[in-house]
């Protein structure tokens, strides 16, 4: 695996740096028919849609801080139990992943694209219509690319090149 990666800091652990992910799978991904590439960005999507579900599920950024929590509601009825946040928007309904020979997507639906922007970026939105009651909502990074995605499409691209034809290489 040391031959692939010429960079020093490529299996430097917690390596979160972008354009060094990139770096690193800039080599592998030219030498790729775009048929390939277009079945392993797939995968990474994939994959990268399944990790951010999980830690949307637990309520957790990339970086592994914790959700700002609700805030309470004064109609609610005490006791009540609530729906966790976001349990629709992770679903693979609303929560899209795709696989080009260019990239590897990870994105909302339309129909919830506005909701998961304000949550994301912490936006003004409205909460009623009919009032026009505006709420500024906290911020709640629901994509992103931890360190541990890092490495997942670091050894799924590795893998991938293990199963190319020795002329390809």
């Amino acid at each position: 695996m040391g031959d692939v990666c010429r960079r020093a800091d490529c299996h430097r652990p917690g390596m979160n740096d972008i354009a060094a992910l990139e770096a690193f799978g800039a080599e592998l991904l030219a030498r790729l028919e775009p048929s390939a590439r277009t079945e392993l960005a797939r995968r990474i999507a994939k994959d990268l849609r399944a990790s951010n579900q999980k830690r949307i599920a637990a309520q957790q950024g990339p970086d592994g801080s914790a959700f700002a929590p609700r805030k309470s509601q004064i109609r609610h009825r005490s006791g009540k139990i609530r729906a966790q946040m976001f349990s629709k928007l992770r679903t693979a309904k609303y929560f899209k992943a795709k696989g080009t020979a260019d990239a590897a997507i990870v994105s909302f639906a339309d129909e919830v694209s506005r909701i998961a922007r304000v949550h994301h970026f912490g936006l003004r939105d409205r909460v009623n219509r009919k009032t026009g009651l505006e709420v500024q909502y906290a911020e709640r990074p629901l994509i992103g690319i931890s360190p541990d995605d890092e490495a997942l499409i670091r050894d799924l691209a590795v893998e991938h090149r293990m199963y190319l034809p020795l002329a390809a290489l």
